[in-house]
C-alpha cells in the first residue's frame, strides 16, 4: 500500500510540473464586425452576429459550438448559441456568424434607458462568448467596446 502511495504522489508531482511547463496561451482577439437581422418568432427579434476571432497563438484552436451575450448600457440585450465547429488557425482569424435572440422585455428595457432624457453620444456594450471544445476545454473571450449613436442615425452612403 505504501508503495502505491509513492507511486501516486511521484505521478502526482509529474502531471503538475507537466502543466507547468506548458507555454501561456495568449487570449483571442475578438471583434464584432457585422450585425444583420434574421426572421424570429413573435415578439422575439432575431440577429446574426458577425464576430472576427484572431488567434495570435502558433497553434490552431479547434472549437465545436460557440456562446454569445451582448450586453448593452449594463443589462443583457441578446444571448444566443450555435453548434458550428471549426478551427481558428494559427496566427490565423476566421469569421463567425452566431444567430443570438432579443426578447422583448430586453427591448422595452433597453428603450425606457434611451427615453430617459439623459443625451448620449455612445452607448457601451460587452460582448462575452465562448468557443468550447477544443484539447483545453472552452476558450472563453470578452469585447468591450461602444457604439457610437451617431454613426447609427447617419444615412447610408
Amino acid at each position: 500500500m505504501r508503495l502505491f502511495t509513492l507511486a501516486l504522489a511521484a505521478l502526482l508531482s509529474l502531471l503538475m510540473a507537466g502543466c507547468a511547463a506548458l507555454p501561456g496561451r495568449d487570449p483571442l482577439r475578438v471583434e464584432l464586425v457585422g450585425i444583420e437581422p434574421i426572421e424570429g418568432q413573435g415578439l422575439e427579434l432575431r440577429l446574426a452576429v458577425k464576430l472576427r476571432v484572431q488567434n495570435p497563438n502558433d497553434a490552431p484552436v479547434e472549437y465545436d459550438g460557440t456562446a454569445l451575450e451582448l450586453e448593452v448600457n449594463g443589462k443583457t440585450l441578446a444571448t444566443g448559441v450555435s453548434d458550428q465547429r471549426g478551427s481558428v488557425p494559427r496566427y490565423g482569424e476566421t469569421v463567425l456568424v452566431v444567430p443570438v435572440s432579443i426578447s422583448a422585455m430586453n427591448a422595452v428595457r433597453q428603450a425606457l434607458v434611451f427615453t430617459d432624457g439623459t443625451p448620449r453620444e455612445a452607448v457601451p456594450y460587452v460582448l462575452r462568448g465562448k468557443l468550447a471544445g477544443g484539447a483545453f476545454g472552452a476558450v472563453r473571450f470578452t469585447k468591450e467596446g461602444s457604439i457610437a449613436l451617431t454613426a447609427l442615425t447617419r444615412p447610408p452612403r
